[in-house]
């Protein structure tokens, strides 16, 4: 499994668990992949950059501007291109910052500008590490989407002997290597997904919209292209980065959203409408911004073409249809006709009665039921990690179909 031409950006904080990176490192360029190694400012008091350099075969960032040739180190540059960020140790300090978006060094500044898939690997006391504060900062991590890398067990530096102990770097390379050879299901698949609001236009200046971000329909498409499927995805207004390796087209109305996606879905095996789409739009667009007079003002709306309606029609038996459902009341039954109505495969139900699910926010509570009338109902978690459920779904169906 090798690693070759993998970029990996590697972060390291203060701790005295750093020593171990150095033979990481090594592991990693053995695999032949590109090791850029980062420190915050009290990590080399436990280890030298030089050494690292020295590995790495590459300048070892620390400061924004390097004092010796006045050149900035870039830190979005270096989230865009990696591939993967590994930050090991990542001692309780570092472990605060990344939960709270803390940013006053380079590293913190790399985590937050990173598009790649982030692992951290803790090191600290037992005491330290079992703090509630500390595994509540890891929880939080984790419903970001951020891997942990575990502590384990044993002789502290401390004296002490417990959970804490930075993982060895061997085992630290096992799990980056099951992490870019996991199986990819859905390779050679592509898939539409389509994210965020639609804006229908009343005059230059105003529009008819909802509160929809995108957040879910962008981690949809980037956990499909996880699974290894190219993934076009149609979005709305949004101010979201587009995920890695994700093709993006922009609309803003319905009508714009009917027409990209009416151009995908024929060469789509698998089509996830998650967009909030208006239901209606202005029946005449004024030229002029419309002045405030006094007393009503009337706008007549017109509805606009239903697209998962125009798109279940044309479904065939090798695609996957997946279609979202927010509903205010009678939600399973309004779910379960909708998805009958529109030539479903899914349809996944959020309930605007559960807290913590629904728009803006970073997480989602959903239930899936299938066009058999199979119900499976999710926990509260973080919206990476309920489109991981959807993907995972979706690779069972097309692994179903073709077979």
């Amino acid at each position: 499994m090798s690693l070759k031409d993998k970029n990996i950006v590697i972060g390291i904080s203060g701790s005295i668990a750093a020593y171990k990176i150095a033979s990481l490192v090594r592991l990693l360029v053995k695999e032949e992949a590109c090791v850029q190694v980062l420190m915050t400012p009290d990590a080399k008091e436990f280890i030298t950059p030089l050494t690292l350099a020295t590995l790495s075969k590459r300048p070892v960032f620390s400061d924004y501007i390097d004092r010796h040739t006045g050149t900035w180190n870039n830190h979005v540059e270096l989230g865009l291109n990696a591939d993967l960020l590994l930050v090991a140790p990542a001692t309780a300090n570092t472990l605060s910052k990344m939960a709270y978006g803390s940013c006053d060094n380079l590293l913190l500044a790399t985590y937050l500008s990173a598009r790649c898939p982030v692992m951290f690997a803790p090191a600290m006391d037992l005491d330290m590490w079992f703090h509630p504060s500390t595994q509540e900062n890891v929880k939080r991590l984790l419903r970001f989407g951020n891997i942990l890398i575990a502590p384990g067990n044993g002789e502290l530096a401390s004296g002490l002997v417990g959970e804490g102990r930075l993982a060895e770097p061997e085992e630290i390379l096992q799990q980056i290597q099951q992490f870019f050879y996991r199986p990819l299901p859905l390779a050679g698949k592509k898939a539409l997904v389509s994210a965020g609001p639609t804006h229908e236009a009343i005059d230059p200046v105003r529009f008819i919209g909802n509160h929809s971000s995108g957040k879910m329909g962008y981690a949809i498409a980037s956990a499909l292209q996880s699974l290894g499927a190219s993934v076009t995805l149609v979005s709305g207004p949004t101010h979201l980065p587009t995920p890695q390796k994700v093709s993006r087209h922009d609309v803003t109305s319905a009508q714009e959203m009917l027409a990209a996606c009416s151009m995908y879905f024929d060469v789509s095996d698998i089509i996830v409408m998650s967009a909030a789409v208006a239901d209606y739009t202005p029946l005449k667009v004024a030229s002029q911004k419309i002045k405030k007079k006094d007393g009503n003002l009337e706008i007549a709306l017109k509805k606009t073409t239903d697209i998962l309606t125009t798109l279940g029609k044309k479904k065939t038996a090798n695609q996957t249809l997946v279609g979202f459902a927010l509903e205010t009341e009678n939600e399973l039954q309004n779910a379960q006709d909708k998805l009958k109505r529109k030539n479903l495969d899914y349809i996944v139900l959020n309930s605007m009665q559960d807290e913590g699910a629904g728009f803006a926010g970073d997480t989602n509570k959903i239930t899936v039921i299938d066009s058999k009338g199979q119900i499976q109902h999710f926990e509260l978690k973080s919206k990476q990690k309920v489109a991981d459920d959807i993907a995972s779904i979706i690779a069972a169906h097309q692994g179903a179909i073709n077979s």
